[in-house]
């Protein structure tokens, strides 16, 4: 059910899609409390709101109609909606695609709970909160900081932007949406193929109690080719089975997921009792496998060459947030436009909606979490509670084939030495690898790594002739003989070089001297010096037999960050065919 008017108004949560639901996003209600004094005065028992605001787009943003960039530590909205009758009897879900960074909820003005974290998708149950008009009152307290010990990838930390780091996202920045729901339903399903046994894997959570009664129906499709059906009795609110997908209409038997055949099978699942359906989601999955062998990273069992780019996923307008799908799609085209064969997500969890455009078109993802910027308990709690929880949500997407929770030391910036911050990165891996076992794990991207599936080098040096001379000797490289980029190593004392596939994660940056705004190395001239600069590192690293892959930096612009093959409106700085071909050669 939704609004044409609205902002982003497709569904939000295409790997589990169900049919009642209701988007909230558009015009709100809206008042800064610099002063932090909203809750001691109850405003959300009633408030003069003097701004209007468009979710799901901050107040720092043009889109959201304010386009305030001054730090303010606590926001406000409010909402009136009424419940459509026919779900008044209905369990409602308030659904937060992501929102920076303390959330808290009233709803016709009582307290409903909080939540932490500013990456990741998160529901409360209102059920009891709805009045007998079937109106909700929904008023939202968002509570953002400047603390370092706060995961905020490339947010700013102080009140001017500077270097790499951009103005701050505080508040709602992805979609809110109502689910109803009957009291017994399905609450996750975790999908892991396996292509060489042919077969997939579903772990369903329920919600509500168990009863032999229910019946649960999986329907596996492809391109509406029937492909298995099978029911099981919900004897347990966590269940687990696995079956053969094998089928006689192809020759192979089963329809693998890659880059250049991004085949996904649909699935349905029904929840019934007596017959009469109780519940149905939609989602879908790819038969891909992403492993590690002789130091070459493979996708369905076949070395993979990964030619990346950079994506920091900023919007001139809307910064964080994708100011529409169509904006999405253009993002990915370009992408494989330019011959590449993905991204590398830089300092943000992605929008869901991105994901599941890259799982459509076969955009290969490293997810990479947002940094802390330093090391302590709270710190280390905070990024891990989010964390797992971004591999979880995130997990059935077939696009995303590496996690990458930490990049160049960030929040641990004496992982080179100190123990302390070796073992949290050590966790990290280890409690990644006990929600999925299947994914490349990096630790720590760029260099200074611990334990990691992948050794990353983040190296800005201009030319080819200079990258082949630093780079001709392997083993002066990975034991630490040779430093890098501002003396950096590339593993942290006490580890060793494992044999892991090597991949240059950054390089390039190249930004035009005629640019407001900074790049990586000299600035150049014209097209002419920009396309022999990137032709000259990138057939360097490609010239280089033990490196898998590479990834340029950066897709576009970024405010004042000014070494984007785009520019902030999209538009290309040098001809995107020219690019190509030297991506492909």
């Amino acid at each position: 059910m939704t609004n044409n008017s609205i902002p982003r108004k497709e569904y939000p949560r295409p790997q589990f899609e169900r049919t009642d639901w209701m988007n909230l996003n558009g015009e709100w209600n809206f008042k800064f409390d610099q002063e932090n004094k909203g809750e001691k005065e109850k405003w959300y028992e009633g408030a003069d709101f003097d701004k209007k605001i468009i979710v799901p787009f901050t107040y720092e943003t043009k889109a959201s109609g304010i386009g305030e960039e001054k730090f303010c530590p606590n926001v406000w909205y409010q909402k009136k909606i009424e419940i459509p009758p026919q779900y008044k009897n209905k369990k409602i879900l308030l659904h937060f695609q992501a929102a920076d960074y303390i959330t808290k909820l009233w709803v016709n003005g009582m307290f409903v709970g909080e939540r932490k974290g500013g990456q990741i998708a998160f529901s409360f149950n209102i059920t009891d909160y709805l009045a007998e008009s079937n109106e909700l009152n929904i008023v939202v307290k968002n509570e953002d900081s400047q603390s370092c010990f706060q995961p905020r990838g490339k947010q700013r930390w102080m009140d001017n932007s500077y270097e790499c780091w951009y103005v701050q996202t505080t508040g709602i920045w992805q979609t809110v949406w109502l689910e109803f729901l009957n009291e017994v339903h399905l609450q996750s399903v975790k999908i892991t193929p396996n292509i060489d046994t042919e077969s997939v894997e579903f772990t369903y959570e329920l919600s509500g109690k168990p009863d032999p009664a229910l019946v649960l129906r999986t329907s596996i499709s492809f391109k509406g080719q029937q492909i298995k059906t099978v029911d099981q009795s919900v004897i347990r609110t966590t269940q687990t089975f696995t079956t053969n997908i094998t089928s006689e209409f192809h020759h192979w038997r089963v329809f693998h997921w890659s880059p250049g055949a991004p085949n996904l099978y649909d699935v349905e699942f029904t929840l019934m009792k007596d017959n009469e359906v109780i519940d149905q989601v939609r989602s879908y999955f790819g038969m891909r496998k992403i492993s590690i062998e002789n130091g070459n990273v493979l996708l369905n069992n076949i070395p993979l060459y990964q030619r990346l780019i950079l994506d920091q996923g900023y919007w001139k307008d809307s910064h964080l947030t994708p100011p529409s799908e169509e904006a999405i799609l253009e993002d990915i085209d370009k992408v494989l436009e330019m011959g590449f064969n993905g991204v590398r997500k830089h300092m943000k969890v992605e929008d869901q909606r991105f994901l599941y455009w890259a799982d459509k078109k076969g955009l290969l993802v490293w997810s990479e979490m947002a940094a802390t910027y330093e090391f302590s308990d709270e710190a280390v709690q905070s990024f891990t509670e989010e964390w797992l929880e971004v591999v979880k949500q995130h997990y059935n997407h077939p696009s995303i084939i590496t996690w990458t929770p930490f990049n160049e030391s960030w929040g641990v910036k004496n992982i080179y030495t100190d123990r302390k911050q070796q073992k949290f990165t050590e966790a990290i891996y280890h409690l990644t690898k006990a929600i999925d076992s299947m994914r490349p794990v990096i630790v720590n991207d760029g260099w200074e790594h611990t334990i990691s599936d992948i050794l990353t080098l983040h190296d800005y040096v201009e030319y080819g002739d200079e990258f082949v001379n630093r780079y001709k000797d392997k083993q002066k490289i990975v034991n630490n003989e040779i430093a890098f980029n501002k003396f950096k190593h590339a593993m942290a004392q006490g580890y060793e070089y494992k044999g892991q596939p090597i991949i240059v994660s950054e390089y390039g940056g190249i930004a035009f001297n005629s640019e407001k705004g900074w790049g990586y190395g000299d600035q150049v001239e014209s097209e002419k010096d920009f396309l022999y600069r990137y032709e000259s590192i990138t057939q360097a690293i490609k010239d280089t037999s033990y490196i898998s892959g590479y990834c340029y930096t950066q897709i576009t612009d970024v405010q004042q960050e000014v070494n984007g093959l785009l520019n902030e409106e999209r538009e290309p700085k040098v001809d995107v065919k020219k690019i190509r071909e030297i991506n492909r050669t």
